[in-house]
């Protein structure tokens, strides 16, 4: 393996199952998912916990059980020495996959030579927008943001986003429910073969409350009604008008994943077996209006960056945060649909804001691993117009 000393390795990527919204996992803090997603993807690197150097996390709504850096809680919470310090960020969908980032990035640096980028969100416990509402009531729209910046930009709901973007790519009701079939299909496909070596089980509870343990992703489903899906009225839109739905959007979850990197030399140091290598990172901004189509330009600047195309790659992990930002993405990029999320999407296994994107990462090494396919791209859109992506090259 050949390479700077400096350069960031992927030791291990473990993710939780992610839970239905007020399903298996609502008993469990969203600062203990952490820590078992830390604790577990921490045992597979073999990396002793005190070489770590740092560990960031991505969270969305930092409030409440979520607030008062919850990565830091999660790493005391793990029992990692306290000398090993903790930091979250907040960049929406993409937090937990920019946690990989800035992980990558403090390695690369010489800062640290092990480091973990991680992610959670309990959408159970914490809801969405808390972090806009506490203590004003519910949510009623972003009547927090700046007037300026509200009269500057019209930003919407990004239900309405995804709305304009199946407006602006010729999206139809019908292609957005297929799709959201298809995700459920291939989610279920690989459920049932096992292929998820990425989950690690949590203690849960039934409907009943139950004590049970969870080994999979609650919101799977092994068929959909087709009638009940055409019936579905949209989200926001009128029947004339709408194609966004609750069976064809990603689905509010409870999840928490982790990745460990490390230095080439570290790794070597120690006799350790990375998964993979990171060949480009990127972020970007987006109109914040149709806010979702960040997918593209951080695509196309992400394949410049790794010196591929699109026909290299041997698996592409797409957030499904609606079905029209997938289609669209298609449309414009005309990929082998087989490739892109071949083990379906978040419309399928849910999507637990803060902690998709460190989860997709270990769902996409697990697929290469399963497939013996070589290059990896992960991308997610971001609210406000951003993106993340990162292409991967599987070593083992």
């Amino acid at each position: 393996m050949n390479g700077s000393p400096l350069e960031p390795l992927i030791l291990s990527a473990v993710r939780t199952p992610f839970g239905r919204r007020q399903g298996a996992l609502r008993e469990v803090r969203p600062d203990e998912l952490l820590a078992k997603a830390i604790m577990a993807a921490l045992s597979r690197s073999g990396v002793p916990a005190d070489h770590v150097g740092d560990v960031v996390a991505g969270c969305v709504s930092q409030a409440g059980e979520q607030g008062a850096n919850i990565a830091r809680q999660a790493v005391l919470l793990a029992g990692l020495p306290f000398e090993v310090p903790a930091v979250t960020l907040n960049r929406m969908c993409g937090s937990s996959q920019y946690a990989v980032h800035a992980a990558a990035q403090a390695i690369a640096a010489g800062d640290v030579d092990f480091a973990i980028g991680c992610g959670v969100e309990s959408m159970s416990r914490v809801p969405m927008f808390l972090d806009l509402t506490l203590g004003r009531g519910d949510f009623k729209g972003f009547d927090q943001l700046h007037p300026q910046l509200t009269a500057r930009y019209d930003i919407p709901h990004q239900v309405e986003s995804a709305e304009r973007i199946g407006d602006h790519w010729g999206i139809s009701r019908a292609d957005c429910d297929a799709f959201a079939k298809e995700s459920h299909r291939r989610a279920h496909a690989a459920r049932t073969a096992h292929l998820h070596q990425e989950i690690v089980p949590v203690p849960g509870v039934d409907k009943a409350g139950a004590a049970i343990v969870l080994d999979h992703d609650e919101g799977v489903r092994a068929t959909l009604d087709h009638e009940k899906m055409v019936a579905m009225a949209p989200v926001f839109r009128d029947a004339s008008s709408g194609v966004v739905t609750a069976a064809n959007a990603s689905q509010m979850s409870d999840g928490s994943a982790a990745v460990v990197l490390a230095s080439r030399a570290a790794a070597q140091r120690l006799g350790l077996k990375p998964q993979a290598r990171i060949l480009a990172r990127v972020v970007v901004g987006s109109d914040p209006v149709m806010q979702l189509t960040g997918v593209m330009p951080a695509t196309h600047l992400v394949l410049q960056k790794a010196g591929l195309s699109l026909a290299d790659i041997d698996w592409i992990e797409l957030n499904e945060a609606f079905a029209t930002v997938a289609l669209a993405w298609a449309r414009e990029f005309e990929p082998d649909m087989d490739k892109l999320n071949p083990w379906g999407g978040a419309i399928a296994h849910g999507h637990p804001l803060g902690g998709t994107g460190a989860g997709l990462m270990a769902k996409m090494l697990s697929g290469l691993k399963a497939t013996d396919g070589t290059f990896g791209l992960q991308v997610m859109c971001i609210g406000h117009g951003m993106a993340t992506a990162t292409i991967v090259q599987r070593l083992n």
